[in-house]
């Protein structure tokens, strides 16, 4: 080694320690790998710069599936969430979402400390600026000041901070999200390396001194009366606590007035702006021009945190100068005097261009680079941990010498996550919605452990005390079930006077305790004084009986669905497949899939430029 250098030897290097990186480190700390973890600011760790919540519609569904695969996102915000509310409960149970307020300083601190005090891992603040390749395999990274760190493996988890700038108006500051430091140097060598790039955008509100905040000309929005934990681990008992109230209040005509006269300072608008910015997270400019008859937008207001007075002004995103969003904001009820803390600005960032990653998330040119998050063209904290999630257990797989832990669109939402930002040419942030999911009411929150805890036990990633408890779970849930199904309920007086409490109509002959379960003013938990050998069991396992009784037809359609796309998803494409080859395969559809290179027949149908009659001519060619 070079004696006038720092040199080190480490089995993974993770770039970044947001919210992908630290999931991503920590998962290859736990399976026993040598781990270092690089960050531009040890305040930027775990660090939410723009909305200080977990979970939502969705994105509750990853964290939950993030903890069942032994992630740490969901246990981190039971630690430190403000308030709690599960979202769309007027809804059936597939787009039931939970979500967190919270403390953003706390969150940050507490995540610090666990990757802090994990074994195997090494948290260093320093500037990655070049990756090293040989023979098109990684080889490990090197730092603004010369260090060398020699690595199996590396973990892309760069968020927003590659050639970061922040803008306002016309001030423009090169500089990482809130004023932390950018990263100016890692782009120039990834391009280097044959990784193509493209420019991102997306932006933050202002803060405002919630002391200068009228609460009263607004509407209290508090959190569930009682606590749902994120983790499966996190006993319910120790989430039950005094919860912090938000507040709604709304835009109005005036508001939309001063935004409309300035549109031609603001530089999305001005053409200074070149990054493209997420359709489904839009600035307040973008929804008054946008949405031009609606004559108010919603906005949140939503504490920082217990050691600060600020307040996130959720749904004013903006980049228009610091005096146009001074006079838009007095015009909104409650806010007429409020003072701004920070301004709101958009940010520009480089991530990568689609096409370039495997399913395990790993670079298809060069082995043993991995990526996640935001650097991936996605948005969100939520989706940024879940990739780094499994480029984390991915990166451990390979050097561990195992097959690769690949999630399909019919196991997940992670997987439908990787599978849209890997197969699908992406022209905006991805943002995860419920809606991208076709089996949504098979892949919901309720049920991750179920779906998920045996392959983060098999990856090693959960105890086995945890796995053995999921697996007696399911087998009380199947038991109960079975037991129910077999249960008569006679049309006496008292069950009718009974049913009659409940709103329900009587019943004239007997009818099966399913069929009443069934009955959308009725469930299995109100109808237990009828089932007079009910066992004791836990509010968990009551939960997954009733949803499966209720919505047994539903999921039995799900699950013939699912069928048929293993059957599409099980035909392979070998790796150096030549497209050229394929006779009758349209121009456009061959380009594409050359472009993508996908793994199975499922993957190339998904491809935006190949239809159904270039799946069927590469079906009849493959099964020659």
């Amino acid at each position: 080694m070079n004696e006038k250098i720092l040199e080190e030897e480490y089995d993974v290097v993770v770039v970044g320690a947001g919210h992908a990186g630290c999931e991503a480190s920590l998962a290859c700390a736990r399976l026993g790998l040598n781990t270092i973890v690089f960050t531009v600011s040890m305040d930027s760790v775990a660090f939410m710069p723009c909305n200080p919540h977990i979970g939502g519609s969705s994105k509750g569904h990853l964290v939950r599936e993030i903890d069942a695969l032994g992630g740490e996102m969901g246990k981190n915000i039971d630690k430190t969430f403000l308030q709690s509310k599960m979202l769309n409960t007027s809804k059936g149970p597939a787009v039931h979402s939970l979500r967190c307020q919270a403390d953003k300083l706390m969150y940050s601190l507490e995540m610090r400390k666990v990757l802090q005090h994990q074994d195997n891992l090494t948290l260093r603040q320093a500037e990655v600026s070049e990756i090293l390749v040989e023979n098109d395999q990684i080889a490990g990274v090197k730092t603004v000041s010369g260090a060398i760190y020699h690595a199996k493996a590396v973990i892309l988890c760069t968020g927003v901070y590659l050639n970061a700038r922040c803008l306002f108006g016309d001030v423009i500051e090169h500089t990482g999200p809130n004023g932390l430091k950018a990263a100016t140097f890692l782009t120039d060598s990834l391009i280097e390396h044959g990784i193509k790039m493209q420019r991102f955008k997306t932006g933050t509100p202002a803060r405002l001194d919630g002391r200068t905040v009228d609460f009263s000309k607004t509407e209290p929005q508090y959190g569930d009366p009682v606590v749902k934990p994120f983790s499966f681990s996190t006993d319910p008992a120790t989430v039950q606590k005094e919860q912090v109230p938000c507040y709604l209040t709304y835009t109005n005509e005036k508001t939309h007035e001063i935004i409309r006269a300035n549109l031609d300072r603001s530089p999305m608008y001005a053409g200074v702006i070149e990054g493209t910015g997420p359709r489904y997270c839009p600035s307040i400019e973008d929804k008054v021009v946008k949405f031009s008859d609606k004559p108010r937008h919603q906005l949140f207001l939503e504490p920082e945190g217990t050691w600060t007075n600020e307040i996130y002004i959720d749904g004013m995103s903006s980049s228009l100068p610091e005096d146009v969003q001074h006079r838009m904001i007095h015009t909104v009820p409650g806010l007429e005097h409020a003072k701004v803390v920070r301004n709101a600005y958009a940010i520009e960032y480089d991530c990568i261009a689609s096409g370039q990653l495997k399913l395990s998330l790993e670079f298809k040119n060069i082995r043993g680079l991995f990526s996640g998050g935001q650097f991936n063209g996605s948005s969100g904290y939520e989706e940024a941990a879940a990739q780094g999630l499994l480029a984390g257990i991915n990166a451990a797989m390979e050097i561990l010498g195992r097959e690769p832990v690949i999630l399909d669109r019919s196991q997940a939402y992670i997987g439908v996550l990787i599978d849209d930002i890997v197969t699908k040419e992406s022209f905006e942030p991805y943002r995860m919605m419920t809606s991208r999911a076709e089996y949504r009411l098979l892949l919901r929150q309720d049920n991750a452990d179920l779906r998920l805890t045996e392959i983060g036990h098999k990856v090693g990633l959960i105890s086995d005390e945890r796995a053995e408890y999921v697996a007696k779970k399911k087998s009380e849930i199947q038991t109960e079930i079975e037991r129910v199904s077999n249960v008569s309920i006679g049309a006496s007086k008292n069950v009718n006077d009974f049913l009659a409490t409940l709103n329900s109509a009587p019943v004239a002959t007997g009818i099966k305790l399913t069929d009443l379960i069934r009955r959308p003013e009725l469930n299995y938990e109100v109808l237990a004084p009828l089932d007079t050998d009910r066992p004791a069991l836990s509010d968990e396992v009551t939960e997954q009986v009733n949803i499966d009784i209720k919505y047994k037809g539903y999921i039995e359609r799900e699950m013939k669905q699912v069928e048929d796309f293993k059957r599409v998803e099980s035909r392979k494409i070998p790796p150096d497949f030549d497209y050229e080859q394929v006779p009758s395969l349209r121009i456009e559809a061959r380009q594409k899939l050359i472009k993508m290179r996908p793994e199975s027949i499922g993957q190339a149908s998904r491809i935006s430029g190949v239809s159904p009659a270039d799946i069927q001519v590469l079906l009849v060619y493959l099964s020659k």
